[in-house]
Order: C-alpha cells, then structure tokens, then sequence
C-alpha cells in the first residue's frame, strides 16, 4: 500500500503539518531555541539569493536567534495548502502557501511577503524534522530583501501561440 494512503501516512502527516504550524508559531513568538529544535541537525535554509545558505544548526542558530533579537519587533506567518509527498516511510517533501507581515526594531515600518516555503523533512529517533526550508516569493510589499527565489510560475507570454 502506498505510505501516503496508509494510516501511518495520515498520522504523518498530520506530525509534519503540525512541524510546519510549529515553525510559524516559535518564530512570531521569538523563541529561537524552540524554532531551531524543530530541523535536524544537518539541515539546509535558503531563505533567498540575498542571503547565504545556511547549514547545520550551528549556522542556523545564530542567524535565527539574530534575526528575531535584532531585525523583527513582530512577525505574523500564516501558511495553508499543504501539499506533502512522501519519499518512503522516512522522507517527505511538501509545498506551502505563505502569507508573512513583519514589523522591524527601531521604527513603525512594516512589510509583506506572498510566497511558499519548499520543504523537506526526514524522520528521526524523536520524530519528523526538517531537513530543508527554501523560501521562495510571489511579490513582496516593503520586504527588506529586493531579491527572493520565484515560486517557478509558469510563463505564458514566452510561449508559442
């Protein structure tokens, strides 16, 4: 039976929902340490070409804990129309809508962010984590990186007729 469509599926998938619920919720409130716990040791953020890539939470920390202590004052990330696929009974995939308002430390100004998180997750000992996170971008409102990753969106100007 396809892993997805078994029971165990459906309960991973429901962990996996609540990692990426977890991610949003630990970074609005400002907890690093608990943002941090949910990727795996080894993993992978690419949060866009303005930024290096991040691997192993020994790099992952401190931008993390960085960038909640001095960039945001409050931050509000909604996601919703997961997608997962499963890669076996240990690895996953999944795509996500994102929806991200930021306020910035030291002034009143404001930003949004229309886009998808690109995930992938590998289960562990403890249960599922992710093992990558790219953010890629739609449009922006006031963001403060000019360049992000697209989403992929098909181009239908370029196209014969």
């Amino acid at each position: 039976m396809d892993h997805a469509r078994s029971l165990e599926g459906l309960l991973d998938k429901a962990e996996i929902t609540d990692l990426i619920h977890a991610y949003c919720y630990h970074f609005d409130r400002a907890e690093p340490e608990a943002v941090v716990a949910l990727f795996a040791e080894d993993a992978v953020i690419d949060y866009g070409p303005d930024v290096p890539t991040m691997e192993g939470v020994d790099e992952i920390t401190p931008m993390i804990s960085r960038g909640l202590a001095e960039v945001f004052a409050a931050t509000s990330h909604h996601v919703s129309n997961i997608v997962i696929r499963f890669d076996g009974p240990d690895a996953a995939t999944s795509v996500c809508y994102l929806y991200a308002w930021q306020r910035y430390l030291g002034s009143d100004a404001e930003s949004e962010l229309w886009g998808q998180y690109h995930h992938s997750f590998r289960r562990a000992d403890t249960g599922w984590q992710i093992s990558r996170l790219v953010l890629r971008a739609v449009t922006m409102k006031n963001f403060h990186r000019e360049n992000m990753h697209p989403i992929g969106r098909r181009n239908f100007s370029s196209e014969p007729k």
